[in-house]
């Protein structure tokens, strides 16, 4: 899976170039926090992050052990960076919150905090999933986060950060990996066609970060589906992705609800996605809504909408969003925000 093959190795290969900054500036200290909380979506780099900051402040062929050495980077080949990378090392713990997450499972991590490391200079513990620990759990973890062993480093991930306690978020050093931006993703792409000698359409590997949900981790998979499938020009891979062939926001200009909604039964039917539909045009409203307001593009933003008619659009469409988790027939919740927008501009 090319996601697993071209996962970061090195501080450099760190595809978040925001977070990348963060990391090099603390390692470069060589004063960092006891405990960490990487907080950013699915697929944002905060395992394989975490994986390389363990690496780093463990390496025995960098400045941590060496001072004459300025650099942090992991070697990655020395004994404790491939024990690391192969998850064989004794002194580095991971942890699934989601399936790991009462009293007992906190209990035996903090227990197990208390031994000194047996060939690394820290050990760490990386938490995944942090904010599906259990309030008991979380008053258990308290106590060893203020008072850490001086050879321990936590590191709690979390999609959620509202879940976990502020308590808990107050002893830690909080890095925000947020969203994959789509520069960052598109430099992760060409890196694995380059190493893969994969030749596609620009046009379409431009596009996969738009369907990506910016995710460094679902882009890599949209690229392997695209190459096992062999649709790798810009016509296949478009249709293959479900993407409109056609720009949705034109349609609604037209102001003809017969044309719109003909066209989106027809593209339903020929296994066009909705939800990306959706997420396209959504996007497209943001910058006409941004536009309006002053905010200059390198590319003009045009549309004959009104500015009330851009807001209208962005709430219906964002309530259709939401109901395609619960809607029995996929195409019916943007059909329905359709019909009302038509109604509402008739009126």
């Amino acid at each position: 899976m090319f996601y697993l093959k071209y996962r970061p190795h090195t501080i450099e290969d760190i595809d978040n170039k925001k977070v990348k900054e963060v990391i090099e500036r603390i390692l470069q200290t060589s004063r960092f926090s006891h405990a960490f909380l990487y907080v950013g979506q699915k697929g944002t780099g905060k395992t394989s992050t975490a994986r390389i900051f363990t690496k780093a402040i463990n390496c025995l062929n960098n400045k941590f052990a060496d001072k004459s050495n300025k650099s942090f980077e992991p070697c990655n080949h020395c004994s404790n960076c491939k024990s690391i990378d192969n998850s064989s090392s004794v002194d580095i713990v991971e942890l699934d919150a989601a399936s790991n997450r009462g009293i007992d499972d906190i209990k035996n991590l903090i227990r197990e905090s208390n031994f000194m490391p047996m060939s690394t200079r820290y050990r760490v513990f990386i938490i995944d999933e942090a904010h599906m620990i259990t309030n008991e759990g979380f008053n258990a973890l308290l106590k060893t986060l203020e008072e850490p062993p001086k050879s321990v480093i936590f590191i709690l991930a979390t999609t959620n950060k509202e879940k976990v306690p502020k308590t808990i978020i107050s002893r830690c050093t909080l890095i925000n990996f947020g969203k994959a931006n789509k520069e960052d993703i598109l430099s992760m792409l060409k890196r694995i066609i380059v190493r893969e000698k994969i030749t596609i359409d620009d046009k379409l590997l431009k596009l996969i970060p738009s369907v990506s949900e910016n995710s460094f981790r679902d882009a890599t998979k949209i690229l392997e589906e695209l190459v096992i499938q062999q649709k790798l020009t810009y016509d296949e891979g478009k249709n293959f992705l479900g993407v409109s062939r056609q720009n949705f926001l034109e349609l609604i200009e037209k102001q003809n609800l017969k044309e719109i909604l003909g066209w989106l039964t027809d593209f339903y039917e020929n296994d066009g996605s909705i939800k990306v539909l959706i997420e396209q045009t959504l996007e497209e409203l943001r910058l006409l809504l941004l536009s309006k307001n002053g905010l200059k593009f390198e590319e003009e933003v045009k549309s004959n909408l009104t500015l009330k008619e851009v807001l209208k659009l962005i709430k219906l469409l964002t309530e259709a969003y939401q109901n395609l988790r619960i809607t029995p027939i996929e195409s019916l919740p943007l059909e329905t925000a359709m019909v009302e927008f038509y109604n509402l501009r008739s009126k």
